[in-house]
C-alpha cells in the first residue's frame, strides 16, 4: 500500500505581530522546522487512526461522529476534518502517524503546521479538490471553532503558501499577498527557545481580539465606516484617547504602529537595509512589551541582552507571546558568541536552559508518496 507522506512547516513571522486579526499586514515565512505526515487510508471507511509519535499518544473517531475532545491535540485535527466533511463528501477514514521537529509552544506555529498538514494529507489522499486557500481557511476555522482560539490567518497561509528565500507581504482583510526576496548577506534570523511554555496565550490572546473588538466599537460611533483596527490611523487614534481606558489605547497603539512597521520593513527589505529592519525590530518588542503586554521577563532578558552586540541589528519575542522565542537578526559568524555568553546569564538567573536554531526560509507545505 502507497503511503503519502507530507511535510508541513513551521513559521516565523519577520515582523506583524497581533496585527493579523485586526485585519492588518504580517511578514511571515515557513522554516524548515517541520511536522511529517505519513497518511494511508483505513481499512474502514467510517474511522480515523492518529497516532503522535513525540507525544506517545494515539486517537480514533468515527467520521459519522466528530466532535471536540476532552484532549486539546485531538481537537486541532478533529475540528480540520470536520472542515473538510463541511465542503465534501469524499472524505473517508485514514490513517496518520505524526512526527515533529517544531518544537511545541516555541511561538514557532506548530498547530497551524498540525492542522494545515492535515488539510493539504487528506486533499490529496483523497483527491477531494480543494485549493490551498481553502485548506488555509478551514484550518483557521478548525482552531477556532474546536480549539478555542480566536486566531487570526497569519499561521496557517504562511504554512501553505509560502516560497523558499522569500518572504510574504500579506493583507490579512483581502489575502492578497507577494513574495517578498530576503537577501539576507552575512545576516542571519537567529532562534533562541527560551523553554518558557506560553500557557497563557490563548486565553490572553482571546481577551486582547476583545479589547481590539471594543475598541473598534468605539471609534466606529463617531467613524461608521471603521470595521477594525486596520482602518484606524494615528491621528485618529489620538483624537479618540479620551473615550478609551489607558489599557485599549495602549492595545491599539501597538497594532496600529505595528501595521506601519511590516511596510516599514519591507521598504528596508527592498532595500537591503538590514539596519532598519533591526531597529524596526526591536521598536515591535518593544510595543509587544509594554503596549501589548504579551511578553515575558525571560524573553524581555533575552532582548535586552542584544543591546551589547553591534552584530546583532535586532530582536523582539515572537509569536502570541507570554514565552517562546525571540527572533534575532544577527551576523552569521556572532551568533555562535553571542549563544557562548546569553546561554549561562540565562541559566544564572532563571535556572533554565535555552536551544536555538538559525530560521532557514523555507517552501510551504508539500507531499510525497512512498
Amino acid at each position: 500500500m502507497k503511503k503519502l507522506v507530507v511535510t508541513s512547516p513551521g513559521r516565523i513571522n519577520l515582523i506583524g505581530e497581533h496585527t493579523d486579526y485586526n485585519d492588518g499586514f504580517v511578514l511571515p515565512t515557513a522554516i524548515g522546522q517541520h511536522i511529517t505526515l505519513t497518511f494511508t487510508e483505513h481499512p474502514s471507511p467510517y474511522h480515523i487512526e492518529v497516532s503522535s509519535k513525540d507525544l506517545g499518544k494515539s486517537f480514533e473517531a468515527d467520521l459519522r461522529n466528530i466532535r471536540p475532545s476532552m484532549e486539546s491535540w485531538q481537537n486541532y485535527i478533529l475540528g480540520v476534518v470536520a472542515g473538510i466533511q463541511a465542503r465534501t463528501e469524499g472524505l473517508r477514514g485514514f490513517q496518520c502517524t505524526l512526527e515533529s521537529s517544531i518544537p511545541i509552544g516555541s511561538g514557532l506555529s506548530s498547530s497551524a503546521a498540525l492542522e494545515c498538514g492535515i488539510a493539504y494529507g487528506v486533499n490529496e489522499l483523497f483527491k477531494l479538490g480543494l485549493d490551498p486557500i481553502t485548506l488555509v481557511k478551514l484550518s483557521q476555522e478548525a482552531e477556532h471553532q474546536f480549539v478555542g482560539t480566536q486566531c487570526g490567518i497569519m499561521d496557517q497561509f504562511a504554512s501553505v503558501m509560502s516560497t523558499a528565500g522569500k518572504v510574504i507581504l500579506l493583507d490579512c482583510r483581502t489575502l492578497e499577498h507577494r513574495y517578498i526576496p530576503l537577501e539576507m548577506e552575512d545576516y542571519c534570523f537567529l532562534l533562541i527557545n527560551s523553554h518558557v511554555h506560553h500557557t497563557l496565550a490563548s486565553s490572553e490572546y482571546n481577551t486582547r481580539r476583545k479589547q481590539c473588538d471594543e475598541a473598534v466599537s468605539i471609534i466606529a460611533k463617531t467613524h461608521p465606516e471603521i470595521t477594525a483596527l486596520r482602518d484606524v490611523s494615528w491621528a485618529m487614534l489620538e483624537a479618540h484617547k479620551s473615550l478609551l481606558t489607558d489599557t485599549l489605547f495602549r492595545r491599539c497603539k501597538h497594532v496600529v504602529q505595528e501595521n506601519q512597521r511590516v511596510l516599514q520593513a519591507v521598504n528596508a527589505l527592498q532595500k537591503k537595509d538590514l539596519v532598519q529592519l533591526g531597529a524596526l525590530l526591536y521598536q515591535s518588542h518593544e510595543g509587544l512589551r509594554d503596549d501589548y503586554e504579551v511578553s515575558c521577563t525571560e524573553i524581555d532578558f533575552l532582548v535586552d541582552f542584544t543591546h551589547q552586540y553591534q552584530e546583532v541589528l535586532g530582536s523582539r519575542i515572537m509569536g502570541g507571546g507570554f514565552g517562546g522565542c525571540s527572533l534575532n537578526l544577527i551576523h552569521k559568524e556572532a551568533a555562535p558568541d553571542l549563544i557562548a555568553q546569553i546561554g549561562p546569564a540565562y541559566q544564572e538567573k532563571f535556572g533554565k536552559s535555552l536551544s536555538w536554531h538559525i530560521a532557514q526560509p523555507s517552501g510551504g507545505t508539500s507531499f510525497t508518496y512512498t
